[in-house]
């Protein structure tokens, strides 16, 4: 639900906003020193240099159909990456990659499923069933061997495979044993739990590590029939074209548990054949589910996996730039601007087009994120701080570029002080409200604020947890390196009789992961342009502060990943 702010409410912020938090978390802990100025000629020129027809103009360049879609090692994604170094380059912004360059290396792998060699068969006391790729399940393909198989292995039921007890929840905790056995889980995580708790919960990663940790072999997963993130079409689409990992100086991929030999997507129409004379039924467990009921229990069937994978090596690069900061003891360190520039290139023809312009996903935040650092470069003088502007690869396999980067940055990584990450960030109407993720877990809740307040904007909460977004852009791969990190999304105000709610469902279920996502859509690029003058008031008020961003008392996620600095 939005909460809603009239202009006394916006003053409200605009006066108090030191104290201020977001979203109905924590507030953020008090500043140190007094609020820089948000009302200054400099800062009224740096906005008034961000320009909604750049914006345009950059997504109609990025998502055309020469750029091919933007693929992973093809010439379209090496045309953008020009394309992104050449509008950098006449900004003024420096290069801040590898030996002086704009670019960092990424080296990836990719591995695909064969699938005429592989299957997967259910064995229950009526018989055994061999389910068809493409149809009823699909694999994933085993990033460190070329063939692995588990035999008639028993499968456990687990929930939603979430073990989060200081969350009061924990499907594992009636000491369900899994050891050798192949889990089977509901994909997304309780509903009862906060919305970026429930977002890190309902990784993929997160459970199979819990899984391996508790002695299982392998994974099953499949939604509920009601789940709004299910699209088998688009699955396939894009599984086809296989799982990616980065690989180290060592060649080892980063991804991939060698104890788990197997790990299936069940589509609906086979979740039936794994639940074959349980002593509960698909629809008993999905009802608990809704209840957010814990719940484990083994199976009475057994499934034989056999995965086949080919695996190649290719290169990639994210591209780095720099504007550096003013202050000499301030300079090195960084606020970070990240938007990533692939898209899923060619794939599978959908109404006649094989291309996946990814206009809004993500050309937009690309155009976005170049025009937060033309208002930087606008500036007089730059900021205290040092900003980075970093364009990523491969986000749509998992967040692997900006991982790379934060594992690896370019830049000291003690002094990444906060990311804010720019992806679709939603142009389909006028901006009027945002939801800022991850404002509630860290003092960045008062710069946005701020910024919000500025700009005439409300404040909302996360009008979709059940899409987890936190955990699904690259923003999330500082947060894992314990760096304070945004996500700024449009709310669902729309300032006419539109439904917003409505516009965002639609688009989520006819265009993202499509080829229909191109630049015959209806974008409001002035939208664009607000997203942009957004996040350059929040990051500009982070680069002169003195003090560095910092996660909230008994926050979760700093809780977990947060490092002393």
């Amino acid at each position: 639900m939005h909460r809603r702010m009239g202009q006394r409410g916006l003053l409200s912020i605009a006066l108090a906003a030191l104290a201020a938090a977001c979203g109905g978390g924590p507030p953020a802990a008090p500043a140190a020193e007094t609020a820089v100025s948000l009302d200054t000629p400099a800062i009224e020129a740096a906005l008034e240099a961000i320009n909604p027809d750049r914006i345009k103009q950059h997504m109609t360049v990025l998502a055309s159909d020469e750029f091919e879609g933007r693929g992973l090692g093809s010439k379209g994604y090496e045309a953008a990456l020009q394309y992104v170094e050449k509008s950098l380059t006449a900004d003024g912004i420096s290069p801040a990659g590898d030996n002086g360059a704009f670019r960092q290396r990424v080296p990836l792998r990719n591995s695909v499923v064969v699938q005429k060699a592989s299957s997967l068969r259910v064995t229950s006391a009526r018989g055994t069933r061999t389910l068809a790729y493409g149809k009823d399940y699909l694999l994933a393909a085993d990033q460190r061997r070329e063939n692995v198989s588990l035999e008639a292995a028993p499968v456990v039921f687990v929930g939603y495979g979430v073990s989060a007890p200081a969350q009061g929840y924990d499907d594992y905790a009636g000491g369900i044993d899994v050891t050798g056995k192949v889990v089977a889980y509901l994909s997304g995580a309780p509903a009862r739990l906060p919305s970026n708790e429930r977002a890190y919960y309902s990784s993929g990663a997160v459970k199979d590590a819990e899984a391996v940790k508790r002695g299982a072999v392998g994974t099953i997963t499949f939604t509920s029939p009601d789940d709004p993130r299910f699209r088998w079409d688009v699955t396939v689409a894009t599984g086809t074209q296989g799982n990616y990992a980065w690989t180290d100086a060592q060649g080892q991929p980063n991804r991939g548990d060698p104890a788990l030999r197997g790990a299936v997507l069940l589509n609906h129409s086979a979740v039936a054949a794994i639940f074959e004379q349980a002593s509960k039924t698909p629809a008993d467990v999905f009802a608990a589910a809704a209840r957010s009921e814990p719940q484990a229990f083994d199976l009475a069937t057994r499934v034989s996996i056999t995965t086949t994978s080919t695996h190649t090596s290719l290169e990639s690069a994210n591209v780095v730039a720099r504007l550096e900061g003013s202050d000499a003891a301030l300079r090195n360190e960084h606020v970070i601007y990240i938007a990533h520039v692939d898209h899923f290139g060619r794939g599978v023809a959908m109404n006649g087009d094989d291309i996946y312009n990814g206009a809004h996903d993500n050309a937009s935040g690309v155009a976005i994120v170049l025009e937060v650092a033309r208002a930087f470069k606008a500036l007089p003088s730059p900021p205290r701080r040092s900003i980075l502007f970093l364009f990523v690869t491969a986000e749509e396999r998992g967040l692997l570029g900006s991982d790379y980067f934060a594992r690896n940055p370019t830049v000291p990584a003690g002094g990444m002080v906060a990311d804010l990450t720019l992806d679709m960030p939603f142009l389909y109407h006028p901006l009027k409200d945002i939801v800022p993720y991850g404002a509630q877990h860290s003092s960045l809740a008062t710069p946005v604020n701020r910024a919000a307040a500025k700009m005439g904007l409300a404040i909302g909460e996360d009008p979709i947890p059940e899409q987890v977004l936190f955990i699904r852009s690259d923003h999330f791969s500082f947060v894992r390196q314990g760096v304070p990190s945004l996500f700024i999304k449009s709310g669902f105000q729309t300032g006419d009789t539109r439904d917003g709610g409505a516009i965002n469902a639609a688009y989520r279920r006819d265009v993202y992961h499509k080829p229909n996502d191109d630049m015959s859509q209806a974008f409001d690029f002035g939208a664009g342009a607000d997203h942009a003058r957004l996040n350059f008031l929040t990051g500009w008020q982070v680069a002169q502060q003195t003090a560095r961003p910092a996660w909230n008392p008994g926050d979760f996620f700093g809780g977990l990943f947060g490092k002393p600095r």
